[in-house]
């Protein structure tokens, strides 16, 4: 059975924070959400790119509850206060997707605390928000968190917290995103395991896009011309629409299914097409000794601790 935005239930006096909402699955995200009745709060780091995201949403939705959340995720300083001002205007937070994400950092670069940028802004900045945000998540009836993954965690052996920011081992671009979206993955499963076994209502669960034609397949071309050209060719002719790409992301958010530790993404060839599913995550992603550590590695990094 073909699972379609027409199957999201009615979202009416639900809170949803979404993460890089400003374009490509992030927007359709807070888009379906807000048609269903949902306050959303587009969390962005540029806001006259949020503000032509909520433009856009209120063209299709024009009774939408929207709000513009300035954060950083690449910034820890940001991503304190971005929390503080959403749990201030909204004690209960019903849904948080984290979804905003970068890729293809063709040389290594460092967040504001220096950490590599992908894993510092994939992982570290959403590890953080979502530990920040816990006491609004605990208000809700039925709280949860969906951490945007992607088929590319099946890329990499593991992660290397002894060397996260690659200041001693050769930089690899696709290795470092490989890890990053690893490690949401990992953490999305940790937090449903310990969300439960710390007796709370929360559920947390992962998605991914398959291959879907968005502005993050364009970063990995490095500016090149020739690169851009075939990535052009490859959207245009087996990409998946944005709003295809964000129904596992709207299954796993919105599902009346979905209990927990599950992981979304499309159900067809290799899971790079098709409808939303549930998938088997890798051996890797499961193991919940290398989620353990992950967990402890992250409260040192970022400061913040919870569950």
């Amino acid at each position: 059975m073909k699972w379609t935005q027409e199957q999201i239930p009615d979202q009416s006096g639900k809170t949803a924070l979404v993460t890089g909402s400003n374009s490509g699955i992030g927007l359709e995200t807070a888009r379906w959400l807000a048609l269903r009745g949902a306050t959303v709060i587009l969390g962005c780091r540029n806001e006259a790119k949020a503000n032509a995201a909520l433009a856009e949403i209120r063209r299709t939705a024009p009774q939408a509850k929207l709000e513009f959340l300035q954060l950083d995720l690449s910034d820890l300083d940001s991503v304190r206060a971005a929390a503080g001002r959403a749990r201030a205007a909204h004690p209960v937070l019903d849904l948080l997707v984290n979804n905003a994400g970068v890729m293809g950092q063709p040389t290594v670069q460092r967040t504001k605390q220096g950490f590599e940028m992908q894993f510092g802004t994939n992982h570290l900045g959403h590890f953080a928000l979502t530990g920040l945000l816990l006491d609004a998540l605990k208000a809700a009836p039925a709280p949860r968190v969906v951490a945007v993954s992607s088929i590319a965690h099946r890329a990499t052996r593991g992660l290397d917290l002894e060397d996260a920011a690659f200041e001693r081992t050769p930089y690899r671009h696709f290795e470092a995103y490989a890890r990053s979206k690893l490690a949401t993955l990992q953490f999305a499963l940790e937090l449903n395991r310990r969300a439960r076994a710390a007796g709370l209502r929360l559920r947390a669960a992962a998605a991914h896009p398959g291959y879907s034609a968005t502005n993050i397949t364009n970063a990995t071309t490095g500016g090149n011309a020739l690169k851009e050209f075939f990535v052009g060719i490859g959207n245009s002719m087996l990409g998946m629409t944005p709003l295809k790409g964000a129904l596992p992301t709207l299954h796993a958010a919105t599902g009346p299914g979905i209990q927990g530790g599950e992981f979304i993404g499309p159900d067809g060839l290799f899971t790079l097409w098709g409808w939303p599913g549930v998938e088997t995550p890798t051996a890797t992603a499961r193991d919940e000794r290398a989620a353990a550590d992950l967990w402890k590695k992250s409260e040192e990094w970022t400061g913040v601790r919870f569950l």
